[in-house]
């Protein structure tokens, strides 16, 4: 298999210039097929379709990745197709990780301070048996069910320390790295494992 990752990202920061710099900095290394990123027409068609056919593109994209990178900028945290990737990604078994582009100078040259961490708005909850989880988002200022995913069944029944237990995605291994201080120019491959 190719060495294809997936960005997960918030349009706002492809217009100010930033995630083009880490999905360059791929694109640069392995050519556009393995950027794992889609031409704006295949998005906006699927998005006239509606969410099934959304979600059938940001799937088989992740199936075909060997990881998951999240571009964290300020809003990216609380985008909804962000978070449906982030889960879609845990649940297929793949490495994902987060990118602060926060600091990269943007198209007129202007950097910010660091957005939120994605992963701590995510989160999954064991059943009081450990035979089910569900997926929670943190929205409203409070914890729900991501509607996106329903509770399923685990194949083996979850630690019993576990059980009863929600857990966010942060404290799961997902990692953020900063492209500007963490010198993403020189380890993002290493990150990407």
């Amino acid at each position: 298999m190719a060495r294809k990752v997936f960005f997960s990202i918030h349009q706002q920061d492809v217009i100010s210039g930033r995630a083009n710099a880490v999905r360059n900095h791929w694109v640069s290394k392995f050519g556009r097929k393995e950027t794992g990123y889609f031409d704006p027409a295949i998005w906006e068609k699927a998005k006239k379709v509606g969410d099934s056919a959304v979600m059938k593109l940001i799937d088989s994209e992740i199936e075909d990745s060997i990881a998951t990178c999240v571009l964290v900028g300020s809003k990216t945290h609380a985008r909804p197709w962000v978070r449906y990737e982030i889960v879609k990604s845990v649940i297929q078994g793949k490495h994902i990780f987060g990118v602060h582009i926060n600091r990269i100078p943007d198209k007129d040259k202007k950097v910010q301070l660091n957005g939120p961490n994605p992963f701590d708005f995510l989160a999954l909850r064991y059943s009081t048996n450990g035979r089910k989880v569900s997926i929670l988002e943190f929205k409203d200022n409070k914890w729900m069910v991501f509607d996106k995913f329903p509770e399923f069944e685990l194949k083996n029944t979850a630690n019993s320390e576990r059980w009863g237990e929600s857990l966010k995605f942060s404290t799961l291994g997902c990692e953020v790295h900063c492209w500007a201080t963490d010198k993403g120019e020189s380890k993002f491959f290493d990150w990407v494992g």
